[in-house]
């Protein structure tokens, strides 16, 4: 399951920035598109301070999965993690399997 989870935000985040820019063809959305919003709005959501940055506490409440790989996301030790961050991280573990 964690697997899955982490390949499916993987798909999302590395293509997200192209989906933005080409609109979905016409008469609905992607597959790829709906989950794209799914991670954004689970984002947004636990970002209760809506100033996008997630702290250790918000993405233990929100993205749970988030929370548990939080120190190695934060590679600034800044004491919080952005979407771009979280894109980042999965790339990084994506490569190295």
């Amino acid at each position: 399951m964690q697997r899955m989870i982490a390949t499916l935000i993987l798909c999302i985040v590395s293509v997200g920035a192209s989906a933005q820019e080409s609109a979905p063809a016409a008469g609905g959305s992607t597959r790829l598109g709906q989950a794209v919003r799914q991670i954004e709005a689970r984002f947004a959501s636990a970002n209760t301070t809506h100033d996008g940055k997630l702290t250790r506490e918000q993405a233990a409440a929100g993205m749970p999965m988030v929370a548990r790989y939080f120190d190695a996301i934060d590679t600034q030790q800044a004491g919080y993690v952005t979407l771009p961050q979280i894109a980042a991280f999965l790339r990084q573990h994506a490569m190295s399997r």
